[in-house]
């Protein structure tokens, strides 16, 4: 079970453990990215989105260390947790990759496709922390969550981007 901090004095202290378990599972998914961002990477054909997937994998490694932030704010180890979640999205995208590799006028789109499934849950995720977050007063949490919830809208809105303006014509 989770530690709660001050559960006593925290508001809404019922959503601790239900917010630290989401914690692990998005730290967990994130170290799981970092792998996946490789791949997709190597296998975009458009520089611009190959571009922007080695971004997004920088921007993980940030996402990666505020979460420890988080972690020690609340004073908790940082452990994440297996994230079925991104296995199987990531599974998906590795599936996409084999079946469109011989096809480049499709394969970005794919992989645009594939990208934007894992940042919608990627947004989900941040979306409900730093709601649990705001409402226990964790307002640090809040904060660091919020600005990767930020970054994670951002990728999605380029991911878009990239596919109307070369992916998808």
């Amino acid at each position: 079970m989770a530690q709660k901090k001050q559960s006593g004095s925290m508001p809404n202290a019922h959503l601790h453990e239900l917010f630290v378990d989401e914690l692990k599972d998005i730290l967990g998914a994130e170290r799981q990215l970092l792998k996946g961002l490789k791949k997709l990477k190597d296998a975009a054909n458009s520089e611009t989105l190959s571009k922007a997937f080695q971004t997004h994998y920088e921007q993980t490694e940030g996402h990666i260390e505020r979460l420890r932030s988080v972690f020690g704010e609340l004073g908790l180890t940082a452990r994440g947790k297996k994230c079925k979640a991104m296995e199987g999205l990531l599974a998906e995208a590795e599936e996409i990759i084999e079946e469109f590799q011989d096809s480049p006028e499709v394969v970005d789109a794919a992989l645009i496709a594939a990208a934007q499934k894992v940042e919608h849950y990627e947004i989900a995720s941040y979306g409900c922390l730093v709601t649990y977050a705001s409402l226990m007063g964790h307002q640090e949490a809040q904060e660091l969550l919020g600005m990767t919830l930020a970054e994670e809208k951002d990728t999605d809105a380029l991911l878009t981007e990239i596919a109307m303006s070369e992916a998808n014509s």
